[in-house]
């Protein structure tokens, strides 16, 4: 079967079986051909990411060109949902585009109205660094392919998160009145440094990282995850294969 979907990129029938000798390969052929609903894994393979493993096998689920992670938050003042938190390490216009949608549908999901701010260390155009001008752009995509989105940015956290200081500082944000409960960074750096931050400092409770845009239930744990969470994530894998079939 992996020879069949891949063998216009290198993938012969020998080499084929020779993956399906590592666990992963296997694990994520079962869920491919039918035989397992979900799976769930570590990080790496072998000296191989397995979200390599996971593209190859499973595929990203179209229209959307790549996939990536999100920890939801519980904390005092609420629920959070933080993306991308473990895939993405090189970010790119395209992906910030398709990593803000899949977080939005992801959100919905979960039974939430996705409310998100595009954090970065600028505001509304304040910087012409690279970065900066990256999500403007990206925002004014989404804003033109999904008027109905409630998203806006770039913007600094401490803006998105305080209503009161957004709105009286840019009340032209389509954020205006609302409080914000999704947060879109522009980097893989920021965001699992974000959440490891409030994880050791004691103020929320996570579970994740839960992947979104895979056509199947794959979902990835680093290797000093906590029994719990691995539990709240197979939670997860099982309501989300049921959703597929």
């Amino acid at each position: 079967m992996l020879a069949s979907k891949r063998c216009r990129v290198g993938i012969t029938k020998a080499v084929a079986l020779e993956k399906m000798f590592d666990r992963n390969y296997f694990g994520m052929m079962m869920v491919e051909s039918g035989d397992a609903d979900a799976f769930i894994s570590g990080t790496y393979s072998s000296g191989i990411p397995n979200r390599e493993i996971a593209k190859e096998v499973i595929g990203i689920r179209e229209p959307y060109s790549t996939f990536a992670t999100m920890h939801i938050l519980n904390t005092k003042r609420g629920t959070y949902f933080l993306a991308d938190t473990a895939i993405n390490s090189q970010m790119t216009d395209e992906r910030l585009y398709d990593i803000a949608r899949l977080t939005r549908h992801s959100v919905e999901y979960f039974a939430h109205d996705p409310v998100m701010a595009m954090i970065s260390f600028s505001n509304f155009g304040s910087s012409h660094e690279p970065e900066g001008k990256m999500i403007s752009r990206v925002v004014e995509r989404l804003h033109n392919d999904f008027p109905d989105m409630t998203v806006d940015g770039e913007m600094q956290i401490q803006y998105a998160l305080n209503r009161e200081l957004r709105d009286s500082s840019y009340p032209f944000s389509r954020l205006a009145g609302r409080e914000v409960n999704t947060l879109v960074f522009p980097d893989l750096t920021a965001a699992n440094s974000a959440y490891r931050l409030l994880l050791e400092m004691g103020v929320a409770d996570a579970i994740g990282p839960v992947q979104i845009g895979l056509n199947k239930p794959v979902h990835f744990v680093n290797v000093d995850t906590p029994v719990r969470d691995i539990v709240n994530l197979t939670a997860i894998a099982v309501i989300d294969a049921q959703c597929n079939n």
